[in-house]
């Protein structure tokens, strides 16, 4: 077996493993990817916690980059930390990402260089808060300027077992769509269940695996469908679901109501414990900028009423 054949192997042993990870914890934080894998009885890393672009000693090509969600108040060492979320929501194509120091001659950037030339798909850790990330596989480099100090990333199509840069516009406004939509659905969730100290606002649930982001207006709305924390609820999936289906509802003074539906029904333990929270308070968020927005659920109660 050669370098490249080598390489590949490992490479999909990678994107499968971190594939893995991202479908138990949804993002990704250091506990997450800091240990590696193992492939072939060898640990191979996945990322270098003090650098953003990175190849295991074990590879021939580049095998991730990584773009780090600046801290509230910290420094910004790179242009992209700050732009790569408005790149990505305003972009039709492709974005960029700021190489590595001020030489394009250093090690990490001719890293990018090679996998730009080789067509290599790479992963893309893209921060979405502070120490957390969103696994973008695969991407790939489609440029590099040594002026500029820039390469220029574009995504693959997603759950695509073959892997190769899509060749025209099209196929890249397509997966950038479906990577607008993970960030968007991602950066949500992790505003609202943060802002809730990873509750359920209904139950109380602790357990942030078992916790969707619910809006409370549905983006498609103009006006009040920000996907802002006002408009988002972190409710266990079974409340999610509840909420959805209009069989509860939460009046603008956070005071819980359960369907006449519900109430008639008599069908076990989970079922009454829905029921018992006719009448109970929302559990709210430690700011008061957060709680969810007064004319928000006023509109979204209305709904739960025309419902019964």
């Amino acid at each position: 077996m050669n370098e490249k054949e080598r390489d590949a192997l490992i490479r999909t042993a990678a994107f499968d493993h971190v594939r893995r990870l991202s479908e138990v914890h949804g993002h990704l934080t250091a506990k997450e990817l800091n240990p590696g894998f193992t492939f072939e009885g060898e640990r191979i890393p996945l990322v270098n916690p003090q650098r953003g672009i990175f190849k295991p000693r074990q590879m021939r090509y580049l095998l991730s980059i990584k773009t780090v969600f600046p801290r509230p108040g910290a420094r910004v060492w790179y242009d992209d930390q700050r732009e790569v979320h408005r790149q990505i929501f305003e972009s039709d194509e492709a974005v960029d990402y700021a190489f590595m120091g001020q030489d394009p001659n250093a090690a990490d950037n001719q890293w990018l260089r090679e996998a730009h030339e080789n067509e290599i798909p790479i992963i893309y850790f893209l921060g979405i808060a502070p120490g957390r990330y969103q696994a973008m596989i695969p991407t790939f480099i489609a440029g590099w300027d040594s002026v500029a100090l820039r390469a220029r990333i574009v995504f693959g199509i997603p759950d695509n077992d073959d892997c190769y840069v899509p060749q025209d516009a099209g196929e890249r406004r397509y997966a950038l769509r479906s990577v607008k939509q993970r960030l968007h659905q991602a950066s949500f969730r992790e505003a609202v269940v943060t802002a809730y100290r990873g509750r359920c606002a209904i139950s109380n649930l602790p357990e942030q695996r078992l916790l969707d982001a619910a809006h409370i207006v549905a983006d498609k709305h103009e006006r009040l469908g920000q996907p802002v924390v006002p408009n988002g609820l972190p409710l266990s999936k079974l409340h999610h679901a509840a909420f959805d289906a209009h069989l509860i509802g939460i009046d603008p003074d956070y005071r819980l109501h359960v369907s006449q539906r519900l109430l008639e029904q008599r069908d076990g333990p989970m079922l009454e414990a829905l029921k018992q929270l006719q009448g109970c308070l929302l559990h709210l968020p430690s700011r008061e900028k957060d709680y969810p927005d007064r004319d928000r659920l006023a509109l979204r109660f209305e709904r739960f009423r025309a419902a019964l």
